[in-house]
């Protein structure tokens, strides 16, 4: 039996974390590389996206992990603490986490990612408008800028393609001016 299978079996086709039966799949519960049945969880793509931080915490979405928190699963009972952890600020989330029993191992499984020591809101890229960027967008400048260390002036108007996101800083992008990679700041740009 695939272990996909196994997983459909083991969660009756529903998300292991709300029990949503639209859009499910495999995730892996990191630290770990190889997938098996005791480190992966069937998820719906709501729950996915924001255990991955490609969307913001939705609160109300995840009050069914006082229920689902039981699993006798321990990838799900991790993941489940890792997303009570996020959201330890919202008074249900706080009183689940100091029920929620895991042995020392699953624990220390669940610490490793540091999701108890994260805020549970995310910064995402934004341009001057507001609107959120994304990798491989293309921008337009909204200022004239002056490349520091360099001779190049990037005019106001200036049409930047396939920009990089600066992972560990929402405030900036990486885009190629005139064939030179420089940093921008997303308050100078917006979404073309």
């Amino acid at each position: 039996m695939s272990l996909e299978q196994q997983l459909i079996e083991r969660s009756n086709n529903t998300c292991e974390l709300c029990n949503s039966t639209d859009m499910l799949s495999i995730y892996t519960v990191p630290p770990a590389d190889l997938q098996t049945a005791e480190n992966v969880i069937y998820v719906c793509k709501t729950c996915l996206d924001q255990i991955e931080k490609r969307e913001q915490l939705d609160a109300e979405h995840w009050k069914v992990l006082s229920e689902t928190m039981w699993s006798e699963y321990p990838a799900v009972q991790v993941v489940a603490w890792r997303m009570l952890s996020r959201l330890r600020h919202e008074g249900w989330a706080s009183d689940n986490l100091d029920i929620l029993y895991l042995d020392d191992e699953n624990l220390e499984w669940a610490k490793k990612m540091g999701d108890h020591e994260q805020e549970g809101t995310v910064q995402f890229h934004i341009d001057s408008n507001g609107t959120r960027l994304y990798e491989g967008d293309t921008v337009v400048l909204v200022k004239t800028l002056d490349v520091k260390g360099s001779s190049l002036s990037a005019k106001l108007g200036t049409v930047v393609k396939n920009i990089r996101l600066v992972p560990d800083n929402p405030e900036q992008i990486e885009g190629k001016i005139e064939g030179q990679t420089i940093v921008i700041l997303t308050k100078y740009l917006r979404k073309g």
